[in-house]
């Protein structure tokens, strides 16, 4: 399928182009010299030339010293803002320094919950006895890990009454963790460490006398790479050795499917759940203590979750409901043909749910804004809790035999504010609250609706200040993801306030391939019709642009990771409608980009060019083939991290070169590589206002708010 060849040498063509830049754009940036090399793979009868193959090699040394340079150019040409990068630096920190805690969860009679100090570069885990409102202390302090702040605590887990934690921790970004096992009232830890632990999911025995966990191979034992895949199911026991874990599930399945392990709420039983990409997945059942799991939902083209309630299952599925039911089954009868809708489709989405009190709270997401509704496990509504405004319900936490409902909110002009509601009394109390020193009186957002090029109708709330003139002159950056059934909802973004104060406008699409209104709205950007998102957003960019806000020549655009590949697009296939774009941590070579990292994960979203038909899709869109010579192109910001286990640094550092040597555009293209850093989880905070103070320093040069 794939041949072949390949010559290193520097071609005429790209030669001549360089020259002509140069001679024609005494502006444009003298960009460090790329070699190319003369490879050209054969994918299914398609000849597809690849001159920049040598830069996918993290390890060589001649790509390192290229990176070196290319990240050199951009500390000047960023760096030559020195007084306005202060003070931006300085507001950031401000805006930085008020914080809010994260919704506690509650396991025995603690309460566990996370919450950063200041400009702490981490959040601590902290513990309360009895209740949310006592002293708390800290349990876990991912700040005394290391001196720099790049050891991050990746995840934590307790046990059913409280005395353990099982918390994963790596460096510099990677995400490659480490289990570790701590007492909670000494806050010593104890002798377990098990590697290979990324992204562990524990579902822990009632007696604490062990759990089980998810774990990647140890290195060498599969071919390499594989180590990014086979996450199967182990149980440990305390006290034993890791390495003699008896292996639960995984044997003979596909490297690529994703397996997790959880409790109920009520801790008697214990759930499987297999993904296969991210719009299906099985889910299957056991007795805690028991050894084999019993199916729920296997071999359905849906999304199934469930809890325990008595001795029925409450069960969450897209099942022929792409806005999500929820139905209940027997324990002993659990299957689809069991199953009983206690809460029919809605007109919004039914995102989550809780078991409070013996009650169903239920987080909804309409037009994506948050409703909270209270039901009984027959489906009576028995209130719609009230919200703000309109804006974000985020976490839930709860016990199903208590009657307090832990919930945060936000929206984009509401800072985060963390309630307690009782079912009882029906009082919703604030626990926490950011106190930003902020007039939010200022600003004002706005949900406007637009059509795509197919006639779909799409939401954007877009957010300014309230005296901002529609004059078709402000400075605006659009914001976009669309993919991987992810919704974009209201939220309060302090790393954006000061854009706003700078007269910019901050506006976020609600583009398809995201779940803002189900299942459907996902699969309409998924595989085959990837273009879709693409569509969307070009159409978003164009709306804020006849409805007054901006002009193509103060229009950028903002995306990372699959919101990177979005943005790559726009590079691609409309570079006259935006004037600069920030591109991080992406994908762009979507012929290659299964071979690298855990991308063969996505493949069930995005495709994979080993089958014919997915990779005459996945080429006629992929942003690093369709880079033109003599093309002026807009100013582009890569930026990308050398320890990113997710997205190889390898898309950037092509895209980047190739974009260098076609556009005719004295606008810049700048590649950021950053150090010690990974695809942006677990980032110190330090590192990530540095990224801020980047990303804003360059809209504000080249939409015009600097100069």
């Amino acid at each position: 399928m794939f041949n072949q060849r390949r010559v290193s040498r520097t071609t005429p063509s790209l030669l001549a182009l360089l020259l002509l830049g140069a001679a024609a754009f005494a502006q444009r940036p003298a960009y460090p010299p790329t070699r190319t090399v003369d490879v050209v793979d054969e994918v299914h009868g398609v000849k597809i030339p690849d001159p920049y193959r040598w830069l996918e090699n993290s390890d060589d040394p001649a790509v390192q010293k290229w990176t070196e340079e290319q990240n050199a150019l951009t500390r000047r040409l960023l760096d030559q803002f020195k007084p306005q990068r202060e003070a931006l630096a300085k507001r950031l920190e401000e805006l930085h320094a008020a914080n809010v805690s994260s919704v506690p969860a509650i396991f025995g009679d603690r309460y566990f919950f996370t919450k950063r100090e200041g400009l702490q570069n981490h959040a601590v885990l902290y513990v309360c006895e009895g209740s949310r409102t006592a002293e708390p202390r800290a349990v876990l302090n991912p700040n005394t890990f290391s001196d720099d702040g790049t050891v991050a605590l990746d995840w934590w887990s307790s046990s059913p009454d409280g005395s353990l934690l099982a918390y994963g921790k790596s460096a510099s970004g990677s995400e490659k963790s480490t289990l570790y096992l701590r007492d909670v009232k000494t806050g010593q830890d104890l002798d377990l460490v098990i590697p290979y632990t990324r992204y562990c999911s524990i579902a822990w025995d009632t007696d604490a006398r062990g759990f089980t966990y998810t774990r990647y191979p140890e290195p060498n034992t599969v071919p390499p790479g594989d180590e990014n895949y086979f996450r199967h199911v182990y149980y440990h026991k305390f006290g034993t050795d890791w390495k003699s874990d008896p292996k639960i599930w995984g044997d003979g399945q596909p490297k690529e499917v994703m397996a997790d392990v959880s409790d109920s709420s009520d801790y008697r039983y214990q759930f499987l759940t297999v993904a296969w990409g991210w719009a299906k997945n099985d889910l299957y059942v056991r007795k805690t203590g028991e050894t084999q799991f019993r199916p729920v939902a296997v071999g359905l083209e849906a999304l199934t979750g469930a809890d325990a309630l008595g001795d029925n299952l409450i069960i969450r599925t897209n099942y022929q409901a792409p806005r999500y039911r929820i139905a209940i089954a027997p324990i002993d009868k659990p299957e689809p043909d069991n199953w009983k809708d206690v809460i029919p489709e809605q007109p919004g989405v039914i995102n989550n749910f809780e078991i409070v009190d013996g009650k169903l709270a239920v987080r909804l997401m309409e037009n994506a804004y948050s409703r909270l509704r209270l039901y009984e496990p027959s489906g009576q509504l028995i209130k719609d809790i009230e919200l703000p405004t309109l804006g974000s319900v985020g976490a839930l936490s709860a016990r199903p035999d208590r009657p307090e409902l832990f919930f945060d909110f936000q929206s984009f002009a509401y800072p985060p504010v963390v309630f307690r509601y009782d079912t009882r009394t029906q009082a919703t109390t604030e626990i926490d609250r950011m106190k930003v020193k902020l007039d939010l009186d200022r600003y004002e957002t706005r949900q406007v609706w637009f059509k795509s090029k197919d006639g779909t109708r799409v939401p954007m709330f877009v957010t300014h200040k309230k005296d901002l003139k529609l004059d078709g002159n402000n400075p605006t950056v659009l914001y976009g993801y669309g993919g991987f059934n992810g919704s974009q909802t209201p939220s309060f973004y302090r790393g954006g306030i000061p854009w706003l104060d700078a007269g910019g406008v901050w506006a976020v699409a609600c583009i398809r391939g995201g779940g803002e209104f189900g299942e459907d709205w996902h699969k309409a950007a998924m595989l085959d019709k990837k273009q879709n998102c693409f569509d969307d957003f070009i159409a978003a960019g164009e709306k804020l642009i006849a409805d007054g806000y901006t002009s193509k020549e103060r229009l950028g655009a903002r995306g990372g990771s699959n919101g990177g590949l979005l943005t790559g697009a726009m590079m691609v296939q409309r570079p006259d409608l935006f004037r600069a774009i920030d591109c991080a941590v992406p994908l762009l070579d979507m012929v290659r980009y299964h071979n690298f990292k855990i991308a063969r994960l996505w493949i069930p979203e995005y495709g994979s060019a080993e089958d014919p038909d997915q990779f005459k899709y996945l080429y006629a869109y992929s942003p690093y083939q369709h880079v033109k010579p003599a093309t002026a192109y807009p100013a582009v910001l890569f930026t990308t991290a050398d320890s990113d286990s997710r997205v190889d640094p390898m898309h950037a550092r092509k895209m980047a070169a190739a974009m260098q040597a076609a556009t005719t555009s004295d606008r810049p293209i700048l590649l950021w590589v950053e150090t010690k850093a990974g695809h942006g989880a677990g980032k110190p905070l330090s590192k990530y206002i540095e990224d801020q103070v980047d990303v804003w320093t360059f809209f504000m040069w080249q939409l015009g708010v600097i100069k």
